[in-house]
């Protein structure tokens, strides 16, 4: 199963404060780790949501908004990971550096969907589309 970690925005990372030399060093050797159990599939950090649009779409219309946005619900970074199952993201998870020092941080576990999860709208077609957009990002095709 595919698993999105987020890590969630705080006031520091909102206000642009750069990670630390030794923050990046246990960033890195955590990466590592996820790396050879074959676990980390992407990652990024993001920057702060005053350089941010929102698109919203709705019957046709599309408007634009300029950030910054309020915090509550804005991620700093994330992580894709392949794992068995929510238990093992949950140990991964458990083991991160903590992201914020000074701060509280909050990491926001979702499981992805997989063509599975759609039942019969899924069709063959559908599903050959999507296994072939997959292996393009995978570097497959």
């Amino acid at each position: 199963m595919r698993v999105m970690v987020m890590i969630k925005a705080t006031p520091q990372s909102e206000a642009g404060t750069m990670p630390s030399e030794e923050l990046l060093v246990a960033m890195g050797n955590y990466n590592d780790e996820l790396l050879a159990a074959g676990v980390l599939k992407g990652g990024e950090g993001l920057h702060p949501s005053g350089s941010a649009l929102r698109l919203r779409l709705a019957d046709g219309a599309v408007t634009e908004e300029a950030g910054p946005f309020p915090i509550p619900g804005l991620v700093a970074g994330f992580w894709l990971w392949e794992v068995a199952s929510m238990e093992e993201a949950v140990a991964w998870a458990r083991r991160c550096p903590h992201p914020m020092p000074g701060e509280v941080a909050e990491l926001e576990l979702r499981r992805v969907f997989s063509a599975e999860d759609f039942g019969e709208a899924m069709t063959p077609e559908l599903r050959e589309q999507e296994d072939r957009q997959r292996a393009a990002l995978e570097g497959e095709g």
